[in-house]
Parts: C-alpha cells; structure tokens; sequence
C-alpha cells in the first residue's frame, strides 16, 4: 500500500524544533549556511542519538506490532518475503530492512545486528567485537572504538530482550543455538558505522532521516505483503493497532507513534547551542 504524504524527518524535526524553542522563550536567529555545515556533534554522540531512535522504533514494533499481532493470529517469518509467505518480518528482520534502505541512500552509515548465540551464524561476532561484547553482556552500556581495518568509527549497543514476543522466537527457532532467553536478557548488539569523527547539524539531521526513512520504507513494504494475502485474513490497515482487534496502522500512524516516543530526547541533543 502506497501513501501519497512523503515523510521527512527533517521537516518534522524543523516544526518540533521550532514548537519546543517557541514554548521556552522564543525561537534563535537563523544559523547561517556555513554554521550547519561545521562540526559540532561527535561521531559517537550521533551514533548514541540513533541507537535511542531504533532502540525506541523495534521495541514498538516487537511489542505493539508482532507481540500484539501474534495473539490477533498475525503470522510474523524469516521468509516474510517469498511468494507463498504470508506474513510479516520478525523484528530482526525488520531491522535488517531498515539497514538495508540506509545502505541505498547517500549517508554513510552501517548498522547491523550481531550476537554470540545468532539464529543466523552470520551474525555471530567474532575477533574485537566479540570481546567488546563480553563487556556489554555485563554492563548493557555501549562500547566505542575505532576499527583500523575499514578505517570507520564504531558503536555497539545492548539489544535487549524487551518484549515476550523476542524471548518466545528465538527460544522456539529451530536453528536457535540457545533456547533459555529470559525478558531482559542481553542478545546481541546493533552495530554502528560511520567514517567521520565529527559531524555538522546537517549531517546529523541526515542520520537520523535516513533511519526514519527506512523504518518507514521496510514498514510500507510490509503493508504491501499484506495487501497481496491471497489465502490469509487480511488485517484493516488503519488508525487502529493488534491489540485493538485484527488491525494494523498505517504508516502514517505508525510514524506518528514513533515520532512521539523518541522526537524529544533527540530534540534536546539536537538544539543545545554548543
């Protein structure tokens, strides 16, 4: 299903910003072109606002999309894409979506997700991260460093067991080399990659529209799968969500319900005059 609305995170931050600065005070002069263009935020400070963004946007959708879809009779796969799957992607592979339209835009950012018990033995970390991994199984806080080998600045994060719908997945996978998750269990780590240490506003701004743009574009794709069921009852694509009946929101509302979760905190990073 195809929405006419374009979204852009950068204009929803523009109005955002502009609405929170005009409520405590007033709004500053303009920046000049060459002032956004300057380096003011670092790399891992980026990294960190993205990861609250897709920490925020999964755990909606894991819980409130394929936890809450689940017990409507949803049907969530691996093979979500093929021709004879009806069904949606599980929130790995929902982030793999994600990953991947970031790859086909012009920002240069990586993000994958990894852990030492993966589905996927692709995903297993191995060398450096592996060890950085350890550490974060034990103190669930990010670890940065810089990667000689592909000269890019790096940032793992604890991907945590948020929702039952995570810990009932991999435990019942037959291809799952652990089968004793717990709710808040340590799984794995999102993975991200940039080239630069430093970035302007504008660069930052592309960051975070770049995720906002894939969420929607593997969400929309998911929208579409479901309007092709042939042999499954189609859920009602609309302003209501799973745990209301056999219904899924929009695209427009589920970008809405994201934007509310995570617009603030990033505002506040975004507007500190440095």
């Amino acid at each position: 299903m195809k929405s006419k609305k374009q979204f852009s995170f950068i204009s929803v931050f523009a109005l955002a910003i502009n609405v929170f600065l005009t409520s405590c005070g007033g709004v500053p002069e303009e920046k000049s072109s060459s002032s956004v263009d300057e380096p003011v935020f670092s790399v891992d400070e980026v990294l960190e606002m993205v990861a609250k963004e897709n920490d925020i946007t999964r755990t909606l959708y894991t819980s409130a999309i394929v936890g809450k879809g689940k017990l409507q009779g949803m049907k969530f796969d691996e093979d979500w894409r093929k021709d004879d799957v009806e069904a949606g992607p599980l929130p790995a592979l929902f982030l793999r979506g994600i990953a991947t339209s970031i790859q086909k835009s012009p920002v240069p950012l990586g993000l994958y997700l990894g852990s030492d018990f993966p589905v996927n033995a692709a995903n297993k970390f191995v060398g450096k991260q592996a060890e950085l991994f350890e550490k974060i199984k034990v103190s669930q806080k990010p670890e940065f460093f810089y990667e000689e080998d592909t000269k890019l600045h790096t940032a793992m994060f604890a991907d945590l067991a948020s929702a039952a719908a995570c810990v009932t997945c991999h435990n019942d996978h037959k291809q799952s080399p652990k089968t004793d998750w717990k709710l808040g269990d340590v799984m794995g780590a999102t993975t991200w990659q940039y080239p630069k240490d430093s970035l302007s506003y504008k660069e930052t701004v592309a960051i975070l529209d770049s995720y906002a743009k894939g969420t929607i574009d593997t969400y929309k794709e998911y929208l579409s799968e479901v309007e092709a069921f042939i042999n499954s009852e189609k859920p009602e694509i609309g302003n209501k969500w799973p745990q209301e009946g056999k219904y899924l929101p929009t695209a427009e509302v589920f970008l809405d319900s994201v934007r509310k979760l995570t617009s603030y905190e990033t505002m506040k990073k975004l507007i500190v005059v440095k």
